[in-house]
């Protein structure tokens, strides 16, 4: 059956009307803050103390925006008769926001998790030089990193929990049986004073 002539026109307006019937919502930026999804892409984040300067970030991404220094530095042997030990030291961590593309390659690959996703979007520059940040302005970032959500009701707990876990409870064991055979010690004790006490002369 042939279609109606001007239905795709009615169709049109009567979208145009229920629209127009609707009132509007409009967020009023920058005094309302939008609520970003929780794995939105913003800014990234550094947590120095979990970088050890192995530069896989750097090597790995695709747009060179990232720049690190180091030196190493030599620690005296823990034990007489030891090595010195020689470890790096980070000295410069920055990265070229007008370069990233945002892909997260550095976050993905990084070993020792010193890189995280931020939510925050309001840096933006009128000078493009400025938007190459530091480490200082990247720590700053960090702590708007939001927490993981939750695992799954059903999902296995993560192998670093569980290896805590199971020290602990292996820990708390020893405790509990060193201290019944401190009990059991006292309480022979006590059994060995009375029968001093009580037996014939």
């Amino acid at each position: 059956m042939p279609p109606i002539p001007g239905s795709g026109l009615a169709k049109g307006l009567a979208v145009t009307l229920r629209t127009m019937t609707r009132k509007t919502v409009t967020t009023q930026y920058p005094d309302t803050q939008p609520e970003l999804p929780p794995r939105s892409r913003g800014v990234i984040g550094l947590f120095e103390e979990n970088c050890t300067v192995c530069m896989l970030c750097a090597r790995e991404c695709p747009d060179w925006c990232i720049y690190i220094d180091s030196h190493k530095e030599t620690s005296p042997p823990a034990a007489p008769g030891g090595r010195e030990r020689s470890r790096n030291v980070l000295d410069r961590f920055a990265i070229d926001f007008s370069l990233c593309m945002y892909c997260g390659i550095c976050i993905e690959v990084c070993p020792f998790d010193a890189l995280f996703w931020s939510p925050e979007f309001e840096y933006a520059e009128t000078d493009i030089h400025e938007l190459t940040h530091e480490r200082d302005k990247l720590r700053e970032w960090m702590w708007t990193v939001p927490e993981p959500p939750a695992l799954d009701p059903g999902a296995e707990e993560p192998k670093e929990i569980a290896a805590a876990r199971k020290a602990a409870d292996k820990l708390a064991a020893q405790r509990a049986q060193a201290q019944q055979d401190q009990k059991d010690e006292k309480n022979q004790d006590g059994n060995n004073q009375a029968d001093e006490k009580g037996g014939t002369p």
